[in-house]
């Protein structure tokens, strides 16, 4: 491992001072195994939920792949892990950034401060407590629990103003004390020299103002369209806002509509007219349940009736193998009164119903089952289970409820 000879100093951002420039040239520092640090950087370390970019360095007789940046919050200096050998501390290196995952991070990171001020405009609860930016579908999680007429009211300012207006992205760094002079969308804990990143009109009246580090498009029309995917709950009360921004949402929008072409094209409708027509399907799937269930039920019905019974003490035991599992259930809820009922299919799926008062359904399905091997249970009425010998089921239950009846007969 190599080590500097001299305190490595801050590492000079250049991501800061031009988040487009992609190639730079700078010195070796220090090397600590498979990372080294360098005097300046393009290369943006992760931070701030957003992922660090990747890319290329070249040196003489020598290059590899950055696979991944962090920064060392007390030094400022900033590491970049190498996929091979290292230069030696006091080489010069020509650094690339990945442009494609460059571009995408800016997008995702624009769109993420743009939606969070078009969510706090639709109401200033809507505070944000965390993000990340980290994969095509990012995150916001806000408090204040906004409802969908909310997400599309956010939705809909953030299109009015990414569409009829031109942000230029500003990016000073100030000091703590002057932060009192801009409308921060929310409090930062960063001291000192504070960076802001602004998405201001060409007046200079802001819409977005925030302490960040993070890279961003030069223009926030850039970033557009950002769309919301969905809402998930989460725990304490906060609402996680899935969203895409840029390129990305782009390319998810055209699939979406290439598919939902597709199927309009195989109900012949319009895409316009596809939400009407599945709807329509919908509520035909659920008539025909409906009436697949009363069928079933006719038919475990007219089944059950067919099946001659068993006379036992006090009441009466039918015992029937059913090729359909479907049938199983709503067999067992036709038992006649007085009577048990035992049914059982070749899958193994089993079940007892007890029409007397006396005789519990759950305990004979339960004693059956040691029997021939399974599990299940249930209540006194109704019990089902699964049986791994289903052809010694019917057995299993007579033989139950015999055991049952001698020791009731037993003085």
């Amino acid at each position: 491992m190599s080590l500097p000879t001299s305190p490595v100093h801050p590492t000079r951002p250049l991501y800061h001072e031009d988040s487009t420039q992609l190639t730079f040239s700078a010195a070796v520092v220090a090397v600590q195994g498979q990372e080294i640090a360098l005097d300046a950087t393009a290369f943006y370390p992760e931070g701030g939920g957003q992922s660090s970019d990747v890319g290329r360095l070249r040196w003489e007789d020598g290059e590899a792949e950055v696979t991944a940046v962090r920064k060392d919050k007390a030094t400022g200096v900033v590491w970049h892990a190498l996929s091979g050998a290292a230069p030696e501390p006091g080489m010069t290196v020509h650094g690339s950034v990945n442009a494609d995952m460059r571009w995408r991070h800016m997008q995702r990171h624009s769109g993420e401060h743009l939606l969070a001020q078009a969510f706090a405009r639709v109401s200033p609860t809507f505070e944000v407590a965390a993000v990340s930016m980290r994969g095509p579908e990012c995150t916001l999680d806000l408090r204040g629990e906004p409802a969908e007429s909310h997400v599309r009211a956010a939705e809909q300012l953030l299109r009015e103003t990414l569409g009829r207006g031109d942000l230029q992205l500003y990016t000073p760094v100030v000091l703590e004390a002057e932060l009192g002079n801009f409308p921060l969308r929310r409090e930062t804990k960063v001291r000192g020299q504070v960076r802001l990143v602004i998405f201001q009109d060409s007046g200079g009246v802001p819409f977005d103002v925030s302490a960040c580090g993070g890279t961003h498009v030069p223009r926030a029309s850039m970033a557009a369209p950002v769309v919301v995917l969905r809402t998930e709950k989460q725990k304490a009360g906060l609402t996680r806002v899935v969203f895409m921004a840029g390129e990305e949402a782009s390319a998810f929008l055209a699939g979406v509509y290439r598919d939902a072409r597709t199927l309009a094209q195989g109900f012949s409708v319009p895409v316009g007219e596809l939400p009407g027509r599945v709807a329509a399907l919908g509520a035909e799937r659920e008539a025909l349940r409906t009436e697949a269930e009363a069928l079933r039920s006719q038919l475990a019905g007219a089944l059950l009736l067919a099946e001659p019974a068993q006379r036992l003490q006090g009441f009466s035991l039918r015992v029937l193998a059913v090729q359909d599992p479907a049938l199983l259930a709503p067999m067992l809820m036709q038992v006649p009164a007085g009577s048990v009922l035992a049914v059982w299919t070749p899958q193994g799926r089993c079940g007892v119903a007890s029409g007397h008062p006396d005789i519990n359904a759950g305990e004979v399905l339960r004693q059956a089952l040691a029997q021939t091997g399974g599990k299940g249970g249930g209540r006194p009425e109704l019990a089902q289970g699964q049986t791994t010998d289903p052809a010694a089921f019917g057995a299993a239950v007579q033989a139950a409820l015999e055991q049952r009846l001698g020791a009731a007969q037993a003085p």
